[in-house]
């Protein structure tokens, strides 16, 4: 292990992937400083403008798709204006889920849509933040790197955001790098990155290719579109010195000829290069919506590249579409969470319900509930109704009653149970309490001097004071019990999953849980760290410390997901079967 310039842990095997030059400051030394892999990659960058919530991420996480279904090689990055390192300590109800990388890094929830439309996975290079970005000028200033310089904006910070733009390209050899840039136009926060993205424009135009997302509202008074709020964000973008070759028009309604024609003359784009992204059933939907705009195609015009396919390979993508709107049966799942009000803190966790649910052509529908709202006395009354239950992650002692609360009823009336992370270490306590009537039992978290530290501090983290990018982070190796559930899911012995925790199930009480029904079917091979719980005797009892959701995708399904809305489904079916019986006794 060791530890880079921005705080964050990594295994040696990713050390390459974090060492690079600096960028060159003049056009002259840009082209003859890049190599050929960079000078082969083609830069598309996302801007926003109007109103932030346009769809930034979705919109380049589509293109991103019709560009791989061409056959192309393609990634895409965040750059995010906030001054925070990374995500990790941010609450969920103002940023929405943080998203783990396999290398370790804490992100932008935008990342667990672009590996979800495009089933590859992305690394820390993939999210940079201005935090980031200053704080590797300022570590390379203190060595001395700038001896003489003033260190500026520009040239230093623009030429620090050009280098992490081109690292992908730089060591991956993609053809196509989509960066988003977070915010909208005229935030002071993003001016470095436009004025970076000016940069690359001029060095090299061949190269480089601008798409603003902007919007064009309706006003029902008037009855009629209005294209002054998209003039005015293209005026501002031109302001400082960059002008879009394309424009997306994020738009409640269809967008006429006349209006196209008219965004067009206002704002200096090609007539097809307006292109319309309608309000959409679904985002999986969006792929196929800028396929019919055509927008690949406008994409690879601009740039010289040729379509290597007469129009993109979607089968797969059609097949999922078709089955998540054509269902065969309805599942209901309880997830269960304390940051409940912002849907996005578990996005990743619906998505995967999403993906598993069109895998078994099974319409799962979410019933998002607070933990603080459950207790002994409703209980029954809150969760009776639902096929399945998710105790879903979190941190500190809010709500986490609740959820143990809610994880001794799915115990108790054999529904279908999940747990990730924090909801495996209440299905611990729980069991703890309940099962083996250790009534102290507790988390350190919670109650450090408890009797009985069920979950504890890991002993790795004991030492650490930081908060940011310290914890357990990224992928680790898990074996798998044979006959287990999770083998069952899996159908392999071992696996790599991610994690993002401090604390971990205590192995001083592991034969006290074992001899009492509850198994450690899973375990890291090189720390013995129990990775996932079982109940045997129980119709689908299973919880993890890892985070599962992040490794799910539209083409990839993860297992553990399949295996617990399929045992829902299968509860819902055995439960009318018994209730057909008993009304044909009667």
């Amino acid at each position: 292990m060791f530890t880079s310039s921005i705080g964050l842990k990594f295994r040696p095997n990713f050390e390459s992937r974090i060492r690079y030059g600096t960028m060159p400051q003049k056009k002259s030394d840009f082209r003859a400083n890049t190599t050929d892999t960079v000078r082969n990659s083609r830069y598309i960058f996302v801007t926003g403008g109007v109103s932030s919530s346009l769809g930034k991420g979705i919109v380049s996480a589509s293109l991103a798709k019709l560009l791989q279904a061409r056959g192309y090689t393609v990634t895409i990055q965040k750059l995010d204006p906030y001054i925070n390192v990374d995500p990790g300590t941010l609450n969920p109800y103002e940023h929405g889920e943080c998203y783990v990388t396999v290398d370790g890094a804490e992100t932008d929830l935008d990342l667990g849509h672009y590996e979800r439309f495009l089933n590859v996975q992305t690394t820390q290079a993939n999210n940079i933040t201005t935090g980031r970005i200053y704080q590797s000028v300022i570590d390379k200033e203190r060595r001395g790197e700038y001896l003489g310089r003033t260190v500026q904006i520009i040239p230093h910070i623009t030429d620090e955001i050009k280098r992490c733009v081109q690292i992908l390209g730089a060591e991956k050899n993609y053809d196509f790098v989509i960066t988003e840039i977070g915010g909208t136009v005229g935030d002071i926060e993003s001016l470095p990155y436009i004025e970076a993205v000016r940069q690359m424009k001029w060095e090299c135009p061949e190269e480089t290719l601008v798409v603003h997302l902007t919007l064009i509202p309706y006003l029902a008074a008037a009855g009629e579109l209005k294209t002054k709020p998209t003039q005015h964000s293209v005026k501002q973008l031109l302001e400082f010195g960059v002008q879009p070759d394309i424009l997306v028009c994020r738009t409640e309604h269809e967008l006429t000829d006349s209006v196209r024609s008219k965004v067009a003359r206002f704002c200096n784009v090609a007539p097809n290069a307006v292109i319309q992204s309608i309000d959409a059933e679904t985002i999986y939907d969006v792929p196929l919506l800028m396929m019919d705009e055509k927008l690949d195609q406008v994409v690879l015009n601009k740039l010289g590249m040729p379509a290597q396919n007469e129009e993109p390979d979607l089968r797969s993508w059609r097949q999922f579409l078709n089955n998540y709107k054509n269902p065969k049966s309805t599942v209901s799942i309880g997830l269960i969470g304390k940051y409940v009000e912002l849907k996005d803190s578990y996005k990743s966790i619906a998505e995967a319900l999403i993906h598993a649910g069109a895998h078994l052509e099974v319409n799962v529908e979410i019933d998002w509930i607070h933990s603080e709202s459950i207790h002994a006395k409703n209980s029954t009354e809150k969760l009776r109704h639902l096929d399945g239950i998710i105790v879903a992650p979190g941190f500190g002692s809010r709500g986490i009653d609740g959820k143990i609360e809610t994880i001794q009823y799915a115990r108790e009336n054999d529904i279908p149970f999940f747990g990730i992370c924090l909801g495996m270490q209440c299905a611990v306590i729980e069991f703890a309490r309940n099962v083996l009537q250790l009534e102290e039992a507790h988390s350190t978290e919670i109650k450090e001097y408890t009797n009985d530290p069920v979950i504890d501090l890991m002993a790795e983290q004991k030492s650490i004071q930081n908060m940011g990018g310290t914890m357990r982070l990224g992928a680790y190796p898990c074996d798998l019990e044979e006959g287990s559930l999770a083998f069952d899911a899996y159908k392999c012995l071992r696996i790599e999953e991610r994690h993002r925790h401090r604390y971990e199930f205590n192995n001083a009480y592991l034969e006290l849980f074992e001899s009492n029904g509850m198994i450690a079917s899973g375990k890291n091979p090189d720390s013995g760290l129990v990775e996932i719980i079982e109940i045997p005797k129980h119709p689908w009892f299973v919880a993890s410390q890892f985070h599962p959701e992040y490794s799910s995708t539209v083409e990839a399904p993860h297992p553990l997901f399949i295996g617990f809305v399929k045992a829902s489904k299968t509860a819902i079916e055995s439960a009318r079967t018994s209730s057909t019986t008993k009304e044909q006794q009667l």
